[in-house]
């Protein structure tokens, strides 16, 4: 395992049992001792802290509104995103066989590994320690969302803009998947049939994919300002995630 300290510099945190980090950062497909465990310690402490975070920065929102925001805050994309800024692939130790299928770059492997820090973090300095790190990460996500736009996600909003005008709702396909195995790019399309509007997403994975998708269609039917205007268009709509 490639020294440490600069992971740790970025984490605010120098652990003091080195073999809980070292667990932390070792994937199940290394050995016996892996990160399994402390993952989920460390998804519990993630979401309660975000959760905290949230109910502190946004008094005046509603439980769905705080539990939908948490969950655009802590999923895989997004967790994949701080790992990969944390140049986190680098430290972790992974099967030989991992290793040479580029786990160390897969999204899964990376958030998981993230959310096992949380944990060996919560182990060896307390929920202060565990919480100062996770705020570190992700007060600068929290302190951009607009909870007037972003209380809800892009494929939800755009089912309740159409249900609001009784359109029917639009389908999602999955056209096309590219890359390696370990790195794929999903293609998918949203039609509204009824406004004739189909536009192009992509992501790391389908979930994403269909997210970004549905955010064209909406900037698109939100444009419009009124039924049955829309054109047949095709938006191709580059980047893989959407802000929480």
């Amino acid at each position: 395992m490639p020294a440490c300290k600069p992971l740790e510099t970025c984490l605010g945190h120098t652990w003091r049992d080195r073999n809980l980090l070292a667990q932390a950062l070792t994937h199940r497909s290394h050995g016996a001792n892996n990160n399994e465990r402390l993952e989920y310690l460390g998804d519990g402490v993630l979401n309660c802290v975000v959760g905290l975070m949230l109910y502190q920065r946004f008094p005046d929102l509603p439980e769905g509104r705080l539990s939908r925001l948490r969950a655009n805050l802590v999923n895989q994309d997004s967790l994949h995103e701080i790992a990969r800024d944390l140049d986190l692939g680098h430290f972790l130790r992974l099967g030989e066989g991992e290793l040479k299928s580029g786990g160390a770059s897969r999204p899964s492997i990376l958030a998981d590994a993230l959310e096992s820090l949380f944990g060996a973090a919560f182990l060896d300095g307390g929920f202060d320690i565990a919480s100062t790190m996770i705020e570190r990460l992700f007060n600068e996500r929290i302190n951009a969302i607009n909870p007037t736009v972003q209380g809800k996600d892009a494929k939800t909003r755009l089912q309740e803009w159409l249900q609001s005008r009784h359109h029917g709702l639009p389908c999602y396909t999955l056209v096309d998947t590219s890359g390696q195995a370990h790195a794929q790019t999903f293609h998918v399309e949203c039609n509204i049939a009824a406004l004739k509007i189909v536009t192009l997403g992509q992501g790391c994975n389908r979930k994403t994919a269909e997210q970004v998708a549905a955010k064209a269609a909406l900037a698109q039917v939100e444009g419009q300002g009124a039924r049955g205007k829309g054109q047949g268009t095709r938006e191709k709509q580059l980047g893989a995630t959407e802000a929480p």
